[in-house]
């Protein structure tokens, strides 16, 4: 989201760290720069890392991998207090923005308290954020109590009324709304931003612009609308992106866009839709790093399940050896190609064409 980015990054540029490690910082910013001008597979330390604090969630929603059969075979828990740490310390002072989310429901892990306030110790620039679905007691409770710690709060918003049940299984659609509001009026005054999001799909997609309108009147800023994504998706076809090519599916899309014009407050951002997508498209290999609960890397945040392929584990490695492990560079190596890994079929960033409207 433009405005709420340029907002953070104002802020990481005026709370950099300080003396010596802030030229340790610069100097691992022009190597990661050098790196790629020269194509090369290897990396500096990492500006953004993703920890799946906990993968337990308390729904189970049609768009979410968890759900299908990568998901039935996984691993469930809640990641260490002292992995977590351990991680940070080996990204500070380089790292630019934590996400403490992944497959599962952040507010449900009983120590995000702790982590925030750890990372934040570190350097108060460090962007902090999470995604929630914002659908139980608890979540207001904890952010509540994180509000002095956390920058962003995505909220998952899949729909209204019953279309939100529909895609929300075991969600109620006026307890989450209920507690959004209440969300909102714990931040308000705050400088944390609220962005809620929504995976289009075709039971929701006509619900685009009344979705504008509620965040208009719930007083909110900040608004995505992104794709289904398919790479783990094991029980639907990739034919289903032909959806996002329909008339009826344009159509409504087009008047989101004029309903956002409306409502010039509200940052409302959609997904690059119009430029050919391919492998080299896809940064997760390069600056977007994915920890899972139990401390292993998988590829990335679409596929997160570390059985399945994973590049390292950082209960017996580091962090810049599992950055430049082989299978990772391998990856890297690939993008520069442009060819897609078997990994990586179905992903919208390989899979879906060009929407030319």
């Amino acid at each position: 989201m433009k405005k709420r980015k340029i907002k953070k990054a104002f802020k990481r540029l005026f709370n950099l760290p300080p003396g010596l490690d802030l030229f340790k910082y610069v100097v691992n910013k022009l190597e990661n720069i050098s790196f790629r001008a020269k194509k090369s597979t290897y990396v500096a330390y990492p500006s953004n890392l993703m920890l799946e604090v906990t993968n337990y969630c308390n729904l189970h929603c049609i768009t979410c991998a968890r759900e299908y059969a990568f998901g039935a075979d996984m691993a469930i828990g809640h990641m260490d207090i002292n992995l977590l740490k351990k991680i940070i310390d080996q990204a500070y002072p380089y790292i630019d923005s934590v996400g403490l989310t992944g497959l599962g429901e952040p507010t449900l892990y009983k120590h995000l308290p702790e982590a925030l306030r750890y990372i934040k110790a570190k350097n108060k620039g460090i962007i902090t954020s999470m995604s929630t679905n914002a659908s139980i007691s608890a979540s207001v409770d904890k952010i509540r109590e994180i509000k002095n710690d956390i920058d962003t709060i995505q909220v998952s918003i899949d729909g209204i009324g019953e279309v939100y049940n529909s895609i929300r299984k075991n969600g109620n659609y006026d307890k989450f709304l209920q507690n959004l509001i209440q969300i909102s009026e714990i931040v308000s005054g705050s400088e944390v931003d609220i962005a809620l999001n929504t995976v289009v799909v075709k039971e929701n997609f006509r619900q685009m612009s009344d979705l504008i309108r509620l965040a208009h009147d719930l007083k909110l800023t900040n608004m995505n609308f992104t794709i289904f994504n398919l790479a783990s998706v094991t029980d639907i076809p990739i034919e289903y992106y032909d959806f996002y090519h329909t008339k009826e599916f344009l159509d409504e899309l087009s008047k989101a866009k004029d309903t956002a014009q409306k409502y010039p407050e509200i940052d409302v951002t959609f997904w690059d839709y119009k430029t050919e997508n391919g492998f080299d498209k896809c940064h997760y290999p390069f600056n977007h790093f994915y920890v899972s609960w139990d401390g292993y890397m998988p590829p990335c945040c679409a596929k997160p399940f570390p059985k399945i392929m994973n590049f390292g584990d950082f209960n017996n490695s580091s962090l810049i050896d599992i950055l430049n492990s082989d299978g990772i560079r391998q990856f890297r190596e690939l993008s520069y190609k442009n060819i897609t890994p078997d990994f990586c079929q179905k992903c919208n960033y390989i899979d879906l064409k060009p929407i030319k409207k």
